[in-house]
């Protein structure tokens, strides 16, 4: 089992940054691989970013390129989403997921793929 907790989420100004962590325990997620998802009210939940258990592949939803980067790290057991130039439209709980790589390039595109969910975090960006 893999347990994921979401921190970083908060309210934040249009054109604003913020920094969103996930921690994972019970296991070691250096051969998963990782996305973020997130939420708004009334709405599906959407990929935003996944990137492969090496880290050498990662991919973006087209509505965040440019401006959102996921990274990781296997020894801290953490993923990141740095999100710069914030817009309303951002608004949502972020929520990160995981789940066994198949390949070292593998990256999970889709939520039915992920076995693993973190309880998410707020996002709110204000115009």
């Amino acid at each position: 089992q893999v347990q994921l907790v979401e921190s970083g989420g908060g309210l934040v100004q249009a054109g604003g940054s913020l920094r969103l962590s996930c921690a994972a325990s019970g296991r070691s997620i250096s051969a998963y691989a990782m996305g973020w998802f997130r939420q708004a009210p009334g709405k599906e939940r959407e990929f935003v970013a996944g990137i492969s258990w090496s880290g050498n592949r990662i991919s973006y939803a087209e509505s965040v390129k440019g401006r959102f980067t996921m990274s990781r790290d296997n020894v801290k057991n953490t993923v990141y989403l740095q999100m710069t130039s914030l817009k309303p439209e951002d608004t949502a709980i972020y929520y990160c997921a995981a789940r066994p790589a198949i390949g070292r390039s593998y990256i999970a595109l889709s939520a039915y793929e992920y076995d693993y969910w973190g309880q998410g975090t707020q996002v709110t960006v204000s115009s």
